[in-house]
């Protein structure tokens, strides 16, 4: 169970600041929740007011923060304006320009000051109004209501009678602890779609049956995990008859069903009581954007593979339709896994997705498998494995998945090497690309074994950029360098990024294994290119450059290649300049040290002989 802060989205405390027009009556509204009675002089600013907890039923302290209204001070309230949870605002019921100034002054001020909290309008003085001038609350405050979103709540009190002080406080609270933005759309009068999708979480979770309705003895576990009490037979029978009568397919032979479920729910918040709708959710793991909350615990639900061993567009909506939005939506994922003719994700495209969005974003990862309804310890979700800087001194990696780094010129055939990874068929329409691209697929080595393979395109555009953050090859296992072997300007440019790559890792210690491919091997190749190659593979002390035609379908076993090259982190490294400068500094320093040790061992058997002949020579004196 979550502990009560998380119960609240993580608040220990609310802070309310209290502003408004002078001698709107600020000071003595506070003096009067504070003391339950009325003092006929107070301060013209009371110091912040600490109210007890047990005073409302969330039981979390209010501490209520008064504002002066004169224009000196004016920094000193926009300050506590801007650490503020909520503001109640202030005017006074027997004085009409004060009301008027809520909208000529005070709302653009807080908007000036980007002041984004709920607000409470407060008429305070209520026993000083006219009776001539008595209006309805309602139709005062519609425009204004209308106007300015913010505004949670409008109400009148009285500190002299003690009348609706204390609701004052309430719903400023209520406004912080159960916020109603994120659950409703005030325009289109329906919860918004976030709120949605988590009470959809919700319902698969308390189905367990899984015949898409709550029956009673589902109701009843529901109500008793929410509200710690049982629903009576009489109850529940209210509850259908509602429904039935409100939304007719909210109820069915097998109990509630969604639209039921989210009617009830609106309906609570339509009375005025989003604690209600809150109870349920945080009681789900949810906080106030209404995304699990890190320290939530999953509950148990199933979710099977599609029958055809694919998933349609519609299918993997529906996968996610319990999180906050479908995650495969970014256009990081849009084109990074294998799909079907028909254009559905294959099995093999789901897992590789998987394994990408772990790699990528690992909380995200973990999040939505919650969502989806991962039963086990998410500790035990995700394995981390060793630095690579160990793989190389073990000369061996324990990893399963790998991410290959893939540089190149424009139109040397990276994206061509992409898409055959995921299986697609040749094109000859060239589209640059402009940002990275992903592509993840399984490889079966020889064995049996499956390892998974992430190739990251880099837009040549992109090459210094990258590169400028020495961080950026921490991540990767292995590099390619892709080039038009008809082309020797592609040559060239893969040449040059793969001694910058090899210069990086050597300056930042995130040293990899690098590969040459040569593309589009059924064109004519350019003069020289096959010595060039060779030339520039044996300085650098790495393996011939792999050909590769994606026209022709030869790919050369070039993803087993570049998983052979991480699985041994230790080989296939170029050795640039400053490597080499290093190494001799190192052989240099090692032989340095061995000269070191000889000298000092000479220096301990002329020191011993010398001892020895003079023990001699005593003796024989």
């Amino acid at each position: 169970m979550a502990n009560h802060s998380s119960s609240f989205g993580g608040r220990s405390g609310v802070r309310v600041v209290v502003a408004g027009d002078r001698s709107t009556g600020k000071s003595s509204l506070i003096a009067a929740i504070a003391t339950e009675s009325f003092a006929e002089a107070v301060p013209p600013v009371l110091p912040p007011t600490l109210l007890a907890p047990d005073l409302y039923p969330d039981t979390v302290p209010l501490t209520v923060v008064d504002t002066p209204s004169s224009l000196e001070k004016q920094r000193k309230r926009n300050e506590e304006l801007k650490a503020a949870d909520v503001v109640v605002l202030t005017y006074a019921c027997n004085d009409t320009a004060s009301f008027s100034r809520l909208s000529s002054y005070w709302f653009p001020e807080l908007q000036k000051l980007e002041v984004k909290v709920p607000v409470i309008v407060v008429g305070c003085k209520l026993d000083l109004r006219d009776e001539s001038q008595q209006v309805s609350l309602e139709c005062v405050m519609t425009q204004l209501l209308q106007q300015f979103k913010e505004i949670v709540t409008c109400i009148e009190c009285s500190a002299a009678t003690q009348y609706q002080v204390p609701e004052v406080f309430y719903f400023a609270q209520k406004a912080v602890l159960h916020p109603i933005d994120p659950l409703y759309d005030h325009e289109s009068q329906a919860l918004k779609d976030r709120c949605v999708r988590a009470l959809r979480r919700i319902f698969v979770l308390c189905d367990r049956d899984m015949d898409e309705a709550l029956n009673d003895t589902e109701l009843n576990e529901f109500q008793v995990r929410c509200f710690n009490a049982p629903l009576q037979s009489s109850e529940i029978a209210g509850v259908k008859r509602v429904v039935q009568q409100k939304v007719p397919e909210g109820f069915n032979s097998h109990g509630l069903t969604f639209p039921g479920f989210i009617y009830v729910h609106n309906m609570f918040l339509k009375k005025g009581r989003p604690e209600t709708l809150w109870a349920v959710l945080r009681n789900f793991g949810y906080d106030n954007n209404l995304k699990l909350m890190d320290d939530f615990l999953p509950v148990p639900s199933k979710h099977a593979f599609d029958q055809d061993r694919a998933l349609r567009p519609a299918e993997v909506d529906k996968l996610f339709c319990t999180a906050p939005e479908s995650p495969w939506d970014d256009a990081l994922y849009k084109d990074a896994a294998e799909r079907t003719n028909m254009g559905y994700i294959s099995l093999n495209g789901f897992l590789a997705q998987w394994v990408l969005m772990t790699l990528l974003d690992p909380p995200c990862s973990l999040a939505n498998l919650i969502y989806i309804g991962y039963s086990g310890n998410p500790a035990a979700a995700l394995r981390v494995t060793r630095r690579r800087a160990v793989d190389r001194k073990k000369q061996a990696t324990e990893k399963n998945v790998f991410q290959c780094y893939v540089f190149g010129s424009k139109n040397a055939g990276k994206s061509a090497l992409l898409d055959s990874l995921l299986g697609r068929p040749f094109s000859n329409n060239y589209t640059p690309t402009t940002v990275e691209r992903f592509a993840a697929n399984s490889i079966e080595l020889i064995g049996g074994t499956r390892k998974t393979l992430v190739l990251r395109e880099i837009p040549e555009s992109e090459v210094s950029n990258v590169l400028s953050n020495k961080g950026y090859l921490a991540a990767c296992d292995v590099a390619v360098f892709v080039y038009d072997s008809s082309d020797e300007h592609s040559w060239k440019k893969s040449r040059d990024l793969l001694e910058k790559v090899g210069r990086q890792g050597d300056l930042t210690g995130y040293r990899v294994p690098c590969l040459l491919i040569a593309a589009k091997d059924d064109l004519t190749p350019y003069p020289r290119a096959v010595q060039d190659s060779v030339k520039v593979t044996e300085e650098l002390g790495i393996e011939a450059p792999i050909h590769v035609s994606m026209k022709l379908g030869d790919s050369s076993n070039v993803y087993h290649k570049i998983v052979n090259a991480a699985e041994h982190p230790h080989l296939s490294i170029p050795e640039t300049e400053i490597g080499r400068k290093r190494k001799q500094y190192h052989r240099l320093l090692q032989h340095s040290l061995v000269f070191a040790s000889v000298g000092t061992a000479m220096a301990f058997v002329g020191l011993a002989a010398c001892r020895a002949y003079a023990v001699k020579k005593n003796s024989s004196g």
